[in-house]
């Protein structure tokens, strides 16, 4: 999560950044991640996301992550478990709708070491 995710969370959940980090979240790989209940899955997940209005940008982006930008068999195995994603489309239209949305929602990130990677672009 970066500061901004943090920041829009804890507003959600009307706790402090710091209560976020300490009850929600851990480091791993020099970044800052929410934590996953027993199930492997957002600790905020329980049949749908419980925090859409306060999700961080990297919940925000999908589907439309780098790899799936990049990569036209990753766009493929998503199909089968992302109802949004219109196989009939194709993937041109899958990148530029994602571009699109990703540039009007500011989601694109620069930052390798502070950013999700599935977020970095190099455009």
């Amino acid at each position: 999560m970066t500061s901004k995710d943090r920041k829009r969370l804890a507003e959600h959940l009307n706790i402090s950044v710091d209560e976020l980090v300490g009850k929600y979240a851990h480091q791993r790989g020099g970044k800052l991640h929410l934590n996953v209940g027993e199930d492997n899955y957002c600790i905020f997940y329980k049949e749908g996301c419980g925090v859409h209005p306060g999700r961080p940008d990297i919940c925000r982006a999908w589907p439309y992550f780098r790899g799936n930008l990049i990569d036209e068999l990753s766009w493929e195995m998503i199909q089968d478990y992302c109802p949004g994603v219109n196989p009939k489309a194709g993937h041109k239209e899958f990148v530029r709708q994602g571009r699109e949305y990703l540039h009007k929602e500011d989601l694109l990130r620069y930052d390798p070491e502070t950013s999700p990677n599935a977020l970095i672009s190099d455009e």
